[in-house]
C-alpha cells in the first residue's frame, strides 16, 4: 500500500470525514494485480499501528479507533467488499440470519434448559431464544453462567424437539430464497482468500511473538525508539489488595491510580503501568517484582515490552474483533476463514494456525483469549463441517492443551479447554471422535500422565498434601469424559465397538490405580496425630460416579462388548486381588461345615475403602443378568478363573469396616475415617460404593455355597467365637463391641437376601427403585421437594428421576404464607414400608419407625412391622435365598434367640432380636410365595422345616418355633410381640401351605374352615383392641368433664378477678368499655364540644418485664416505661423523587409537607419496664459490649440502640407511660358556656391572649390587631385575661423519673427525626414530638385501610398500647419545655389557619399537611393558660371547646384545600346529584370562584364536589378519631368497631362533633370563616395551582404498595439482562438489583457505582435507601432471586423471595433453577413488614440467628 493515508493519524482521521475518495484511491492500488497483497498490508501497518497505539499509559480510546477505522479498517473493507463497507454489511446483514444463535454467554447472564427436549443439561438457550421457542411452557430450569459457553438454538443435535425459536426458523428473518440469492459472489470470494491469509498470519504471528524488544523484519521500518512499557499481567493468585499495595510502594502512585491500573488488569488481563527507557522499565519491573514478594509467596508476572510490539499486539486483538464481526455476517467467510486457519504448511511439522493459536493459549493474556474464544465460536461452531475438523484438531493436542491449562492459573472459562463441552456433547461428533481420534483413550491416558506425582511405590494413588487448585483442575479433564459419553449410541459399528472397548481397558488403568488406595490400618494404644487428608480420594470418587455408571450403560447396550467389557474388568480385579497372598490357609468350621481361608483381620491388617474396579464388575455383572447375556459368561470366563470368593473378599472387607467404625472400634484413626464412612453410604456416592458393594455380596451369596459364604460373613466380621462357644469376659466394652458387630452383621444378610430393588437382581424397573426410594423418604416425615431431590442420586444429566413417579405415590400439600409445600405419602403405599431400608442412617432407622408405630397406634391396629413382600430374585440372583435356610443361618438365628430366652442380658440387644425376627419373616414369606407359585414337590425351600427342626440331638435342644413362644413372655420385649405373634401366625399359614398341597385328600371346606379359624383368632385380637381403646376414650371423656365442670365454678367464684384479667390481656385492644357502670348504658359517644361523653380512665397495673414486679401508674410515681424504636420513615411519601435532606441541623420541621416526603414514625413492641430497670439494664448491655471489643455488634449502643429484653426487638428509646387524666363535663356549665362561647368570640380572646403576650414580649411594641366582623361583642369587654374565665384548673403534676423520661424521648424524637447530634435544649424540640405523633398515627390509619380493619377494636396489642403511650407523651411533653417557645410555635401554626397571624415564613394552606397541624395546634394549645404566677391549665370545658374549634377550623381549612385542589377535574358525563351536599357544595364553590377571580371554575357540579370532598376528607376525618379517641379516652361508635363505607362517614362526624354535610360547616360559621376563606384563596400559591402553573397533591393520597411485579420469574430475568450500567462503558454483567419501593433497577456491589456521601463511599443500594426509604430499604437481588433488606449504612439481612416454584418453595441463587411464580400472599406480607415499619427489627433478628453475616459489608452494597 503505497500512500494509504499519507501522514499517519492525523491524514487517517480526516479521511474518516470524506469517505469516498479514500475509498477510491486505496482500491485502486490494492486491486492491482502485480502488487504482493500481504507486504503492502504489512508495510501499512507498520507505518500506521506504532502511531496509533502511542500512548498506552492513558489511551484515548475514541480517538484510537477513529484513527485505526480510518487508516487501516475501512480501506482494507473497501478493497475486500468491492463498494461502501456500510452498504454492503447492510445488504448482507438482511439477507437472512443463520439457523444457528451462537449468541457466547457472559459471567452471570442467564441461561434456560429444558427438561423435557434437551439431549443433555449442556444444552442451553439464552434469554431471547428461550422467550420465543416452544420450551416456554414445557418443564425448564434458569441459571446464570459462569460465562464462555454458547446458545444452542438451530443446533438440532442438542433437542428432541423444538431446535428452533421462531427467531431463528427459516424464514423469519429474510427466507431462504433471499439468502441464496445473496451468496457472496466469486470477485469477494476471491479478496477474501487474499486478504484473510495475511490477516490471520499477522494475528497468530503478533499473539504469539515472544521477543519483548523486536518485532519481525517486515514490520519494522523506522528506526527504533527507546520508547517502552514496563506491563503488568493478571494472575489468579495475587488479590486486588495485594496488586494494589505492590504497585503504590514500587512506582510510588497514588491509591486512585493504582485501583485503576488494577481493575484493568483484571478485566484485561495487563497493563501498561509505566512508560519510559528500557532501563526506567526494567527498575520498575525490578520494584513491582520485590514488593509483591514481601505480600505473596510469588512474585507478580512483569514484563518490559518494546512500545512498537505492544502496539502491534493490541492491533492484532483488533483485527480479531474485526474478524469476528465479519463472520457474523456471512457463511462463506467463516468457511475461507475456517479452511486457512486449518490449512497446515505443505511439508512442515508445524501445526496450523488454529493449533498454534490454542497450544499457546495458556501464554495469552485474558483479553486477547476472551478475542481468540469469540472468534472460535463466531466461526468453526456456526459451521457444522469445520466444527468437526476443529474438534479432530483440538484431540490431537488435547494432552498438551490439558497439561498447560492444569499448570496455568487462569479460570476454566479463560481457558480454550473450556470448548471441550461444545464438541464432545454433540453425539454425532463424539461418535465420530472415539472412532476416529480415540478420545476416550487420549482422555484416559492425559488423566493418568497429569496425576504421576500421586502414585505410591505400588503404583496406586495416594492424595497425601494435594493441591487443591490442581485436582479441580485435573476435574475438567474427568468432566470431558463426562461429555463424551453423556448420549448413548444406538447403532453399534465395530470400529465404534473396538475403538471403546479399548478406551474402556485405558479407563480400567486409572481404577486399577485406585483400586486398595489409600489403605488404613487400625490405630491401636495412641490416637492418631494428623488425620490424613480423605477430601481429595472421595471428590474423585464423586467426580467418577456418573461416569462409571455410563461406561457401564454403553457396555449394556451391546451383548458382545458386555461380555468382552467384564472379561476385562475381571481380570483387572484378579491382578488386583492377587497381591499379597503369601500366608497359609486357616481353617474353621461350625455346625459340620468347613471354610479354608487366608487369614485377614480388618481390625489389624490395611484396609481400603476405594474398590472402583470391583464394584464396576458388580455393575457389569448386574447388567449382564438383567439382559440375560450372563448364560454366555463361562465362554469368556472359565468357571475355574472365575474364583468368586476372591470376588467376595474386598467388598465384604469394606462392609466390615464400616461395621467396626460404628462398633468404635477406629475411634484412635480420627475424623477422616468417619468421614469416609459418612460419604461411602451417603447418597452422592453410595450407587458405586456401598450399593455395589451389597451387589457383590449377593453375587457371592448366588455363586458359593451359602454355608460356606456364612462362615466367611462370620470370619471376616471376627465372630466366629462369638457364635461358638460363649468365653465369659467382664469387659463390657468388648462386649459392647462384640454385640454391635452382630447387629451390623445380621443387618447385611437383611440386605442380601432382602435388597432386590436393582434392574437385574431382580425384575424392577429404575421407576420402581425411585418410588420405592421416596415412599421410604415419607416414611419418616413429609417432605419438601427440594429434600426429596437431595436425598435421591442423581443421573449423568442431574436428573432424579422423581417427577415422573412422585405423584403415584405421594400427595402435595401446598405452603402457608410462610414454610414450603410438603409431600405426604399416599395411604396404599404405606404397606410397602421395610424397616430395614438398605439406604437408611441410624437416625431416619428409628425415626420411620417410629412415625409407623405410632400411625399404627392411632389406628388402633397392632404395631407389628413386617417386611412388604419382596420381588422375586432373576435367575442369575435364585440362589441367594438359600442363604436363609442353610444350617448356618439357623445357628445364628438359634444361638440369638437362646440367649434372650435365657435372659444373659449382655449377650443380646433388642436391636438384635428385631433384626432375627425380621431374617425370619423374610425365610416365611420366601418360602409362602414359592409355595404359592408351584407344587409342593418341586419347592427346594425348606424354610419352615428347618426352622421347626432341633438344633441338635441334646435333650435340652429346642427348635427356632419353641423359642419364639418362649421370647414372647420376655418382659423387655415386649415392644416386639406383636411382630413375634405376626411370625407366629406366618408358620401357620405356611404349615397350612405344606399340609394342604401333601393332604390332597383334604376338603376344601377344612382348609377353609381353617382360614376362618386364622381369620377368627385375628378378629378377636382386633375386638379386644377395639374395646381397651373405647374405654381409655371413655376415661378421658370423664376426666376432660369433671375439668370443665371445676373451671366453671372457679370463674363464676373469682368472677371479678377472671374479667380483670382477661382486660389485662389485652381481649379488648382498642377500646376500653366499661360494661358494669349503671351509668355507661347510655353515655354519649362524643369526642370533642360541650357534649363530650366520659373518658374511660381505668386504673392501670402494669408488670415490669425485668424486676416481675407490679406497679400501677400514677402521676406522681416512679416513671414506667414502654421500649420503643423511632425511625425516620418515607412510607406514605407521595413524590419519592423528591430529594430528601440527610442531615437535619438547618430543617424546619414545624409544618409537614402534604406529599408526607419523611416522616418520624415512633412504634413499640408493648413490653413495659420501670425507668429505673431499664436504665440499669441498659448501662449493664455497654458494660458488657465495652468488654467485647472484638464482637461485632448487632445494634449500636452510641445511638441507644438495645434488644428488648423480652422479645428481642430492636429499640433505640423508651416512651414513659403517662396516665390518661379522666375529666368529666357538667352538662348545665356546659350548656351555660354554650350560651356565650361562639367560634367568633373564641377567636377573639385567643387574638387578644396572643397580642397581649406579644406585647409583654416585645416590651411594649405595638402590635396591629385583627378586628372581626362581630360588633355585637364590643372589644372592651375582652381582655388579656378573658380565656381563663371559661374555666382553668392547676397544671398535672408530674413525678421526677417521669419528667426525666419525657425529656428522654423526646430527645431521641429529635435526635433520630433530623439525624443531628442530640440537644435537650433545642427549639424544635416539641415540633418533632407533635410531628412524630401526627405521622405514626397516619401511618396506622394507612395500614388499617390497606388491610381493610375496622379503625377502633382491630389493632394489636403492641400498637395500641405503643399508641396511647405515644399520644399522651405527646400531650405531656409541653410541661417540659419553656412554654413562651411553645406559644411561638402555636402562633406560627395559627397563622395557617387564621391569616392575620401570618408571619413571614408561614406556608400556604397547600402547602402543608393539616392533620400535622390539626396535632400541633392542639397538644401546644393550653400554652396560651400560662401566667407567671401559677402554673394553669384549661379546664375540661375549656378544653372541650378549645379542641372543638380548633378541629372545626382545620377540617375547613382541609375542606378548602381538597376543593381547591383535586375538585378541579370535569368529569365527562354531567352528574344531576341535586342533594343537600351537592347544593351546599354548589355554593361554596361560587365564593372559591369570587374569591379566586373566577380561577376556579364554578360550573363543576356539586354532586362531584361533594363526592371529591368525602373521599378526600376521609383519611384525615379517621386520624382526627383515632388522636382524640387516644388523648381524651372517649369511647367510639359502635359503627368504627366494624369495616363499613357508609355507617363509617356518619359515625366519625358524629364523633367527631361534624355535620354529615360537612359544608353546613361553613354556613354555620359564615360570618367567621368568610375573612378566613377569602385570604385562604387570595393565596399566590393557590391562584397558581389553580392557574396549572404548579401542580399541588391530590386528595384522598394514594396508598403506597409495593411495585408491580411481574408473574412469572424469567420476565424479572429478562429485564435485568437487558439492564446496562449508567456509569460503565463495558459489557460485563453486573449484579442488578430491584429497589422493591419504586421500582428503580441498580448496579450493585460494583465499584462503578459508589457514591461520595458526607465523605464515605457508599454501594448503589446504599445511597438509594437513603434518599428512596430514608436509610431502610428493600431489594430484590435478581440474578440471586433473593430479597434484600437494609438499614442504615452497616445493617442488613437477606429475606426469602416472593416467588415459589410449583413445590410452593423459594430457590436463592436459583440453584435448582425450577420455573418460578410470584406468590401474592408473601408479597403482602413484605409490604406489610414495611407498612408496620418492621424491616429494621426483622434485619435485627435476623443478625441476631445467623451471626455469620456479619463478614458482608452492606455499605457497599
Amino acid at each position: 500500500m503505497a500512500d494509504g493515508g499519507d501522514g499517519g493519524p492525523g491524514a487517517g482521521a480526516a479521511a474518516a470525514g470524506g469517505r469516498v475518495p479514500v475509498q477510491l484511491q486505496d482500491r485502486a492500488v490494492w486491486c492491482d494485480e502485480r502488487f504482493n497483497f500481504q507486504a503492502t498490508f504489512l508495510q501499512c501497518l507498520a507505518k500506521h499501528v506504532p502511531n496509533i497505539y502511542s500512548a498506552e499509559m492513558d489511551p484515548l480510546l475514541e480517538k484510537q479507533e477513529e484513527m485505526v477505522q480510518a487508516a487501516i479498517l475501512y480501506p482494507l473493507e473497501c478493497y475486500l467488499f468491492g463498494e461502501d463497507p456500510d452498504i454492503f454489511l447492510e445488504k448482507l446483514q438482511q439477507s437472512g440470519t443463520s439457523q444457528l444463535c451462537g449468541k457466547v454467554f457472559k459471567g452471570g447472564e442467564t441461561t434456560y434448559s429444558c427438561r423435557d427436549c434437551a439431549v443433555d443439561p449442556t444444552c442451553v438457550l439464552c434469554m431471547d431464544c428461550f422467550q420465543n421457542s416452544i420450551h416456554k411452557n414445557h418443564r425448564y430450569k434458569m441459571h446464570s453462567s459462569t460465562g464462555g459457553g454458547f446458545c444452542d438454538c438451530g443446533d438440532t443435535e442438542a433437542w428432541k424437539a423444538g431446535p428452533l425459536c421462531t427467531k431463528h426458523e427459516p424464514g423469519a428473518s429474510g427466507s431462504a430464497k433471499e439468502n441464496s440469492e445473496c451468496q457472496l459472489n466469486e470477485e469477494i470470494m476471491e479478496h477474501s482468500r487474499r486478504v484473510f491469509p495475511s490477516v490471520i498470519k499477522y494475528m497468530v504471528d503478533m499473539l504469539i511473538w515472544e521477543e519483548e524488544k523486536e518485532l519481525p523484519p517486515e514490520l519494522t521500518i523506522r528506526e527504533k525508539v527507546d520508547s517502552y512499557y514496563c506491563v503488568l499481567f493478571n494472575d489468579e493468585h495475587h488479590s486486588y489488595d495485594h496488586v494494589i499495595y505492590s504497585l503504590q510502594r514500587a512506582l510510588g502512585c497514588e491509591l486512585g491510580e493504582a485501583q485503576l491500573h488494577t481493575t484493568a488488569i483484571d478485566k484485561e488481563g495487563r497493563r501498561a503501568v509505566k512508560a519510559g527507557h528500557y532501563a526506567s522499565c526494567q527498575e520498575a519491573k525490578e520494584e513491582i517484582k520485590r514488593h509483591s514478594e514481601n505480600v505473596s509467596q510469588r512474585p507478580l508476572h512483569v514484563e518490559v515490552l518494546h512500545a512498537d510490539v505492544m502496539a502491534h499486539q493490541k492491533f492484532a486483538l483488533r483485527l480479531g474483533s474485526w474478524l469476528n464481526k465479519l463472520m457474523s455476517y456471512s457463511s462463506d467467510f467463516r468457511q475461507i476463514f475456517c479452511q486457512i486457519c486449518l490449512k497446515e504448511e505443505a511439508g512442515s511439522e508445524k501445526p496450523c494456525f488454529i493449533s498454534k493459536l490454542m497450544l499457546w493459549d495458556a501464554k495469552l493474556h485474558k483479553g486477547a483469549r476472551k478475542v481468540l474464544h469469540e472468534l472460535i465460536f463466531s466461526s468453526f461452531f456456526m459451521e457444522m463441517e469445520y466444527k468437526k475438523l476443529f474438534a479432530v484438531e483440538f484431540v490431537k493436542y488435547y494432552k498438551a492443551l490439558q497439561k498447560e491449562y492444569i499448570s496455568d492459573d487462569h479460570d476454566r472459562v479463560l481457558s480454550v479447554t473450556a470448548l471441550s463441552v461444545q464438541m464432545f456433547t454433540v453425539p454425532t461428533l463424539a461418535r465420530h471422535l472415539i472412532e476416529e481420534q480415540n478420545v476416550i483413550t487420549t482422555i484416559t491416558e492425559t488423566l493418568l500422565e497429569v496425576l504421576p506425582e500421586y502414585l505410591d511405590k505400588n503404583d496406586k494413588f495416594n492424595f497425601q498434601g494435594y493441591s487443591q487448585d490442581k485436582l479441580n483442575r485435573v476435574y475438567a479433564v474427568i468432566y470431558d469424559l463426562r461429555y463424551v459419553l453423556v448420549s448413548k449410541p444406538t447403532l453399534w459399528t465395530d470400529r465404534l465397538r473396538e475403538r471403546f472397548l479399548e478406551g474402556f481397558v485405558s479407563f480400567l488403568r486409572i481404577l486399577t490405580c485406585m483400586q486398595g488406595m489409600e489403605e488404613i490400618k487400625r490405630q491401636i494404644g495412641q490416637h492418631i496425630e494428623v488425620d490424613p487428608d480423605w477430601e481429595a480420594a472421595i471428590a474423585i470418587q464423586m467426580q467418577l460416579k456418573n461416569i462409571l455408571l455410563m461406561f457401564q450403560e454403553w457396555c449394556a447396550c451391546d451383548e458382545e462388548l458386555l461380555l468382552k467389557a467384564y472379561r476385562e474388568c475381571h481380570k483387572a480385579v484378579m491382578r488386583c486381588s492377587t497381591n499379597g497372598r503369601s500366608r497359609e490357609k486357616t481353617v474353621f468350621h461350625l455346625c459340620g461345615h468347613t471354610l479354608e481361608s487366608r487369614p485377614y483381620r480388618v481390625s489389624a491388617d490395611p484396609v481400603s475403602i476405594h474398590l472402583p474396579l470391583s464394584r464396576t464388575l458388580a455393575g457389569l455383572h448386574v447388567r449382564l443378568s438383567k439382559t440375560g447375556t450372563i448364560s454366555r459368561l463361562h465362554e469368556f470366563v472359565s468357571p475355574e478363573e472365575f474364583k468368586v470368593e476372591l470376588l467376595v473378599e474386598y467388598p465384604l472387607r469394606c462392609l466390615v469396616l464400616v461395621a467396626q467404625v460404628a462398633a468404635e472400634m477406629w475411634r484412635r484413626n480420627g475424623l477422616s475415617l468417619i468421614s469416609q464412612v459418612f460419604y461411602y453410604q451417603d447418597v452422592k456416592c453410595r450407587e458405586e460404593m456401598y450399593d455395589k458393594d451389597i451387589i457383590m455380596l449377593q453375587i457371592g451369596a448366588s455363586l458359593m455355597d451359602p454355608n460356606q459364604f456364612l462362615l466367611l460373613i462370620l470370619q471376616r466380621y471376627e465372630l466366629a467365637d462369638a457364635f461358638k462357644k460363649i468365653k465369659p469376659t467382664k469387659d463390657q466394652d468388648l462386649i459392647k463391641q462384640c454385640n454391635v458387630l452382630i447387629e451390623e452383621m445380621l443387618q447385611i444378610l437383611i440386605y442380601v437376601v432382602g435388597e432386590r430393588y436393582v434392574p437385574g437382581v431382580s425384575n424392577v424397573t429404575k421407576e420402581d427403585v425411585i418410588m420405592r426410594e421416596i415412599i421410604h423418604l415419607l416414611c419418616i416425615e413429609p417432605m419438601a421437594h427440594s429434600a426429596i431431590t437431595k436425598s435421591l442420586p442423581e443421573n449423568e444429566n442431574n436428573e432424579t428421576g422423581l417427577e415422573n413417579v412422585i405423584d403415584k405415590v405421594a400427595t402435595f400439600k401446598k405452603p402457608g404464607v410462610s414454610g414450603h409445600g410438603v409431600y405426604e405419602l399416599k395411604d396404599e403405599c404405606l404397606k410397602e414400608f421395610n424397616m430395614f431400608f438398605y439406604h437408611y442412617t441410624k437416625t431416619q432407622h428409628s425415626k420411620a419407625e417410629h412415625t409407623q408405630k405410632k400411625r399404627r397406634k392411632q389406628e388402633n391396629r397392632d404395631e407389628a412391622l413386617p417386611p412388604p413382600p419382596p420381588p422375586d430374585f432373576s435367575p442369575a440372583f435364585s440362589n441367594v435365598v438359600r442363604i436363609l435356610n442353610c444350617d448356618v443361618m439357623m445357628h445364628i438365628l438359634r444361638t440369638i434367640l437362646q440367649r434372650a430366652v435365657e435372659l444373659e442380658t449382655h449377650l443380646w440387644t433388642e436391636a438384635m432380636i428385631q433384626m432375627v425376627l425380621h431374617l425370619l419373616s423374610l425365610g416365611l414369606l420366601e418360602e409362602k410365595q414359592q409355595l404359592q407359585r408351584s407344587p409342593e414337590e418341586e419347592v427346594t425351600f425348606d424354610f419352615y422345616h428347618k426352622a421347626t427342626r432341633m438344633g441338635s440331638s441334646a435333650l435340652n435342644a429346642v427348635n427356632v418355633l419353641m423359642l419364639l413362644e418362649k421370647i414372647r413372655r420376655v418382659p423387655q420385649l415386649e415392644a416386639q410381640k406383636d411382630t413375634i405373634n405376626w411370625i407366629l401366625q406366618m408358620f401357620d399359614t405356611v404349615k397350612r401351605l405344606r399340609e394342604k398341597s401333601s393332604l390332597t385328600t383334604v376338603t376344601a371346606t377344612s382348609g377353609s374352615e381353617a382360614t376362618k379359624g386364622d381369620e377368627s383368632t385375628q378378629d378377636k385380637e382386633k375386638a379386644e383392641r377395639k374395646r381397651k381403646a373405647e374405654a381409655a376414650r371413655l376415661h378421658r371423656q370423664k376426666i376432660m368433664a369433671q375439668m370443665s365442670a371445676l373451671q366453671r365454678n372457679f370463674i363464676e367464684t373469682h368472677k371479678l378477678l377472671y374479667e380483670n384479667t382477661l382486660e389485662a390481656q389485652g381481649k379488648e385492644d382498642a377500646i376500653m368499655e366499661e360494661e358494669s357502670m349503671s351509668s355507661a348504658i347510655d353515655y354519649s359517644r362524643i369526642a370533642l364540644g360541650p357534649k363530650r361523653g366520659p373518658s374511660v380512665a381505668e386504673k392501670e397495673v402494669l408488670t415490669c418485664i425485668l424486676c416481675q414486679e407490679e406497679q400501677e401508674v400514677k402521676l406522681e410515681s416512679a416513671a414506667m416505661v414502654l421500649s420503643a424504636c423511632v425511625q425516620k420513615s418515607t412510607a406514605l411519601t407521595q413524590n419519592r423523587s423528591r430529594i430528601l435532606e440527610l442531615s437535619g441541623d438547618t430543617l424546619d420541621p414545624l409544618f409537614m409537607h402534604p406529599d408526607l416526603p419523611c416522616g418520624t414514625h415512633t412504634g413499640s413492641c408493648g413490653h413495659v419496664m420501670h425507668a429505673a430497670c431499664w436504665q440499669k439494664y441498659f448501662e449493664a448491655m455497654q458494660l458488657n459490649f465495652r468488654q467485647r471489643l472484638h464482637v461485632e455488634q448487632i445494634f449500636d449502643l452510641e445511638n441507644g440502640e438495645y434488644l428488648c429484653p423480652l422479645c428481642k426487638s430492636l429499640c433505640n428509646t423508651v416512651i414513659p407511660i403517662v396516665p390518661l387524666q379522666a375529666q368529666k363535663i357538667n352538662s348545665e356549665d356546659a350548656d351555660a358556656v354554650a350560651q356565650i362561647l361562639s367560634l367568633a368570640r373564641w377567636l377573639e380572646i385567643i387574638i387578644v391572649r396572643i397580642s397581649g403576650y406579644s406585647v409583654k414580649n416585645a416590651k411594649g411594641e405595638k402590635q396591629n390587631l385583627p378586628a372581626f366582623a362581630n360588633k355585637g361583642m364590643g372589644n372592651s369587654a375582652l381582655e388579656f385575661h378573658s380565656i381563663l374565665s371559661f374555666g382553668v384548673q392547676s397544671s398535672a403534676k408530674y413525678s421526677s423519673s417521669i419528667k426525666e423520661m419525657l425529656i428522654l424521648f423526646a430527645t431521641t424524637i429529635y435526635r433520630v427525626g433530623l439525624k443531628v447530634a442530640p440537644n435537650e435544649a433545642d427549639y424544635r424540640i416539641p415540633m418533632m414530638t407533635w410531628s412524630t405523633c401526627a405521622f405514626t398515627i397516619q401511618c396506622i390509619e394507612n395500614l388499617l385501610e390497606t388491610e381493610g380493619k375496622p379503625l377502633f377494636g382491630s389493632l394489636q396489642n403492641r400498637q395500641h398500647s405503643g399508641l396511647k403511650a405515644l399520644v399522651q407523651f405527646a400531650a405531656a411533653q409541653r410541661t417540659t419545655s419553656p412554654q413562651v417557645l411553645i406559644q411561638k410555635h402555636l402562633i406560627r401554626l395559627l397563622g395557617v389557619l387564621l391569616p392575620n397571624f401570618k408571619v413571614e415564613d408561614t406556608p400556604s394552606l397547600l402547602e402543608v399537611d393539616m392533620f400535622h397541624i390539626l396535632v400541633g395546634v392542639v397538644l401546644s394549645f393550653p400554652s396560651l393558660y400560662w401566667e407567671d404566677a401559677v402554673d394553669l391549665q384549661p379546664s375540661s370545658i375549656s378544653s372541650a371547646y378549645n379542641h372543638l374549634y380548633l378541629f372545626h377550623l382545620t377540617t375547613l381549612a382541609h375542606i378548602t384545600q381538597i376543593v381547591v385542589s383535586s375538585a378541579t377535574e370535569s368529569p365527562t358525563a354531567q352528574s344531576s346529584d341535586n342533594s343537600e351536599e351537592a347544593r351546599s357544595a354548589q355554593s361554596f364553590c361560587r365564593e372559591v370562584c369570587q374569591y379566586t377571580s373566577g380561577c376556579f371554575s364554578q360550573d363543576i357540579p356539586g354532586g362531584l364536589v361533594w363526592d371529591c370532598v368525602r373521599k378526600g376528607i376521609m383519611p384525615y376525618l379517621r386520624c382526627a378519631a383515632i388522636f382524640f379517641h387516644y388523648l381524651l379516652g372517649v369511647s367510639p361508635p359502635e359503627e368504627l368497631l366494624q369495616v363499613s363505607e357508609e355507617g363509617q362517614f356518619k359515625a366519625l362526624c358524629s364523633y367527631l362533633s361534624l355535620p354529615t354535610n360537612l359544608f353546613l360547616l361553613f354556613q354555620e360559621y359564615w360570618d367567621t370563616v368568610n375573612p378566613l376563606l377569602q385570604r385562604w384563596c387570595a393565596d399566590p400559591v393557590v391562584l397558581s395551582c389553580l392557574k396549572g402553573k404548579s401542580i399541588a397533591i391530590r386528595y384522598p393520597r394514594k396508598r403506597n404498595s409495593l411495585i408491580e411485579l411481574p408473574e412469572d420469574y424469567s420476565c424479572l430475568l429478562n429485564q435485568a439482562s437487558q439492564f446496562r450500567c449508567p456509569r460503565s462503558s463495558d459489557d460485563e454483567q453486573k449484579h442488578p438489583v430491584l429497589c422493591l419501593f419504586c421500582g428503580a433497577m441498580l448496579c450493585s456491589q460494583n465499584t462503578c457505582c459508589q457514591e461520595l456521601v458526607n465523605g464515605e463511599e457508599l454501594g448503589a443500594c446504599t445511597s438509594h435507601a437513603l434518599q428512596c426509604g430514608a436509610g431502610v430499604c428493600m431489594f430484590l437481588k435478581i440474578r440471586e432471586c433473593r430479597v434484600v433488606l437494609i438499614e442504615g449504612k452497616t445493617r442488613g439481612c437477606l429475606y426469602p423471595a416472593p416467588y415459589l416454584d410449583e413445590y410452593g418453595e423459594t430457590d436463592p441463587g436459583l440453584k435448582r433453577g425450577n420455573p418460578l411464580h410470584l406468590c401474592r400472599e408473601r408479597y403482602r406480607k413484605l409490604h406489610l413488614l414495611w407498612q408496620q415499619h418492621c424491616i429494621i427489627e426483622e434485619i435485627a433478628r435476623s443478625q441476631e440467628t445467623n451471626q455469620i453475616f456479619f463478614g458482608f459489608n452492606w455499605q457497599l452494597l
